[in-house]
């Protein structure tokens, strides 16, 4: 059975749990609606091991279970991984991870040490900057009414202070929104309530479970493998939620390189809701995924 190496934790200069690092990189989100695919372009944002914040073609639905693959470095595999919406204003997007693996997290770290970026600084620093300017520009005030000298080039220090005053106001507006929907993001699937929601209720028959599948994603046979001749049928124990998408999986076979090569296409596969008495409801099945050469 396949078991996934537990993710290093952070050691950057960061107060937050986990940092966030703006990115500038194209990404592609994918909303299944009505059983059809549909891709919206975007562009990433920031980035942390939780999830992305990008701004989009169009605006998503907060709860819509998406996929999310964005292009971290050149020369390396994009990366593909599930995501919730969990933040939404206009064409802004907060989006949350969803069982990211190992290998993932790690892929986010090394992108930020080799980009050598910075965490993001918070809008608050912005803000103190501007409060001491504008203490500053009322002790100028109190100088010149006193009768001191004061240089002519002064007689701006009015309108610079409103000037950045309103800056430091847009500037808090703009962190505390994104703030908001990022706390959001973060608190993932802590929500005992969601993980409850897609406990599977019953366990279903492969080919029943076939007949409802939708969208397909061909596993990559992994180069290792390849060389090692390595080859055989994978067989997964999975949870299709309510939503019809794959919300765990346990490999129950086969060499953990294989393994993983097959959970990380399942991750896209899409199923028609299975209905009890009409409703959707999670439920447990058994799939085979095939390597050959």
């Amino acid at each position: 059975m396949a078991s996934e190496a537990p993710a290093r934790g952070w050691d950057g200069p960061s107060r937050r749990r986990l940092p966030r690092f703006p990115m500038q990189a194209v990404l592609d989100v994918t909303v299944l609606r009505s059983g059809i695919p549909d891709t919206v372009p975007g562009r990433a944002v920031n980035v942390c091991e939780c999830g992305i914040a990008a701004m989009l073609a169009q605006e998503l639905v907060p709860g819509e279970a998406v996929a999310v693959e964005v292009q971290l470095s050149l020369g390396a595999a994009p990366l593909r991984a599930r995501a919730v919406v969990r933040y939404q204003d206009k064409l802004r997007s907060g989006l949350e991870f969803v069982a990211l693996t190992a290998e993932q997290r790690e892929a986010i770290r090394n992108w930020a040490k080799e980009a050598k970026a910075e965490p993001e600084v918070r809008a608050r620093t912005a803000i103190a900057m501007a409060t001491k300017s504008v203490g500053a520009s009322s002790v100028t005030r109190r100088t010149w009414s006193s009768g001191a000298p004061h240089p002519r080039k002064k007689r701006f220090g009015i309108g610079w202070t409103v000037f950045v005053l309103i800056v430091a106001f847009l500037a808090g507006v703009f962190w505390w929104r994104w703030n908001r929907g990022w706390d959001e993001l973060e608190l993932g699937l802590r929500n005992p309530e969601l993980v409850f929601a897609e406990r599977p209720r019953m366990q279903v028959p492969a080919d029943v479970m076939g007949k409802l599948l939708v969208h397909r994603v061909a596993p990559k046979y992994p180069a290792d493998a390849r060389k090692a001749n390595l080859q055989g049928i994978i067989a997964l124990d999975i949870v299709v939620g309510s939503d019809g998408s794959v919300v765990s999986m346990r490999p129950l076979n086969g060499p953990d390189v294989l393994a993983h090569a097959a959970m990380d296409a399942l991750r896209w596969w899409k199923f028609e809701p299975y209905r009890v008495n009409g409703e959707p409801t999670a439920v447990e099945t058994t799939v085979a995924v095939e390597f050959k050469r």
